[in-house]
């Protein structure tokens, strides 16, 4: 049957915001492409969707309805940009908002993560977390809006789907856990390897162990019992799953301070194999992240055995060793242990042999502030070798450390400025340093400082 007038009108207004919309999204299609990037599968779904739109105009009566999606853009419903997930293009129904306050549906960007990413799909930002937290705002607006225009919103299947997977997970972690506690020793490792497996792929796995109780015990049962002292593969696995667990935030504090899980890292830190000791380094890093942690570990003796690990110098474990002491000596309480355990010279060690110099460095600035530190670089010969380091190194970052252990090593030690004083005279690196328009201003300062100390000394001011 003919369409009157008054519908024909109405079509053609319909089609004329489907054109516009078309328009937007090849846009933004082309715009994503000309800064060098891919082109987003939100706007290419949109601009699928608003064709299919106008095809359906041609070939549905006006009146037709269809499922959510394409029907209802065909009947000129469009949804604010902002009500669609950036992964798939279509109206949220379970939104949630990631650590960098970008929001998805939750099945899209669930699987997103699944699938083992740890960026931001929009920004591309490293999230600092996999927690997805419900954007209930969001949420009430698009209610609102489908409300105002007849639309049911529902849970997709998508999500029902997960939540079932969700339950099905909890009863398989169980079943894995229960196995470890197993007599046979080749049914531990069978469960290591793919809680191992399912930790590094599935962030709803990891969440799952703060809700199994004493999962983390359960887990660590091997190494308990020590079955696992004998069998490296089976300690490496256990302990990567401790790691893979810990990345999630809300299990740090579950982790750290569980009474048997630093004792046990500690203990394979010291006696596991190469690839063991690098993911425990790896762990205490992670878990240091946590200010009540930083005491745990250090308290537990851990400074110790990762500082060996740091002077074996072995490429695969040095850096995870680093990062874990510099994280743990920020609790200022904890830079003397450090200290004492002989962190001083294994770091001036790799750093006259020009191995990991940005972390060493930033680890050196810190343990400067501990007057027991500037004794031993002192005698270790560290003047000398940090102003060498500044007149080779480019990087802006590494001469603020240097400069700024430098400063206190003059101010404490008087003694120093004759070392400097003669650095100076012959090749002026802190005053080009103090000039420097690239320097940071943290870097000036203390230069400044240090030149006019000696401008203060009588030595440099008679020779000058």
């Amino acid at each position: 049957m003919a369409r009157t007038s008054m519908e024909g009108g109405l079509v053609e207004e319909k089609a004329a915001e489907l054109k516009k919309e078309l328009q937007r999204a090849v846009k933004a299609i082309v715009d994503e492409e000309d800064d060098g990037g891919d082109c987003s599968v939100g706007s290419t779904n949109r601009a699928m969707q608003c064709l299919c739109a106008l095809r359906d105009l041609k070939l549905k009566p006006l009146g037709c309805s269809d499922s959510l999606g394409i029907g209802n853009l065909s009947l000129g419903f469009f949804p604010p940009k902002e009500f669609l997930c950036p992964l798939s293009g279509e109206l949220m129904n379970d939104p949630v908002v990631l650590s960098s306050g970008q929001t998805y549906d939750r099945p899209f960007i669930e699987k997103w993560l699944k699938d083992g990413n740890q960026t931001c799909p929009q920004t591309q930002q490293i999230l600092s977390n996999m927690v997805l937290l419900p954007n209930h705002l969001a949420r009430k607006l698009i209610s609102k809006w489908c409300e105002e225009h007849g639309v049911e919103l529902q849970f997709s299947p998508q999500i029902e789907d997960e939540r079932a997977i969700l339950k099905a997970d909890s009863g398989y972690l169980n079943a894995l856990l229960k196995k470890l506690s197993s007599s046979s020793v080749s049914d531990q490792k069978e469960a290591a390897k793919e809680l191992r497996l399912l930790t590094k792929r599935m962030p709803s796995v990891r969440a799952l162990f703060g809700d199994i109780s004493d999962s983390i015990t359960q887990l660590l049962y091997p190494l308990l019992s020590g079955a696992a002292n004998s069998h490296p593969d089976l300690q490496e696995d256990l302990v990567t799953t401790v790691l893979n667990i810990s990345i999630l935030d809300g299990n740090k504090k579950l982790v750290g301070e569980n009474p048997v899980v630093i004792p046990l890292l500690i203990e394979s830190l010291k006696s596991g194999n190469i690839e063991t000791r690098t993911n425990v380094a790896a762990t205490l890093f992670t878990l240091s992240a946590l200010d009540s942690n930083k005491y745990i570990i250090a308290n537990s003796g851990a400074l110790n055995p990762l500082i060996k690990l740091l002077d074996e110098g072995h490429p695969m474990a040095i850096k995870d060793a680093a990062s874990a002491i510099f994280t743990i000596c920020i609790a200022h309480e904890n830079r003397g242990r450090a200290v004492s355990e002989g962190a001083v010279r294994a770091i001036m060690k790799k750093i006259k042999e020009h191995v990991l110099i940005d972390e060493l460095l930033a680890i050196l600035a810190m343990l400067s502030s501990h007057h027991k530190a500037v004794e031993e670089m002192g005698e270790l010969g560290a003047v000398s070798c940090l102003l060498g380091l500044m007149r080779e190194n480019a990087n802006e970052h590494n001469k603020e450390n240097c400069i700024a252990t430098v400063y206190t090593l003059c101010f404490t030690d008087r003694t120093k400025l004759r070392e400097v004083w003669a650095e100076e005279h012959a090749n002026g690196t802190i005053s080009r340093l103090a000039k420097s328009g690239t320097s940071t201003s943290r870097a000036k300062r203390k230069a400044s400082g240090i030149l006019e100390r000696l401008d203060r000394t009588a030595f440099f001011a008679h020779t000058a």
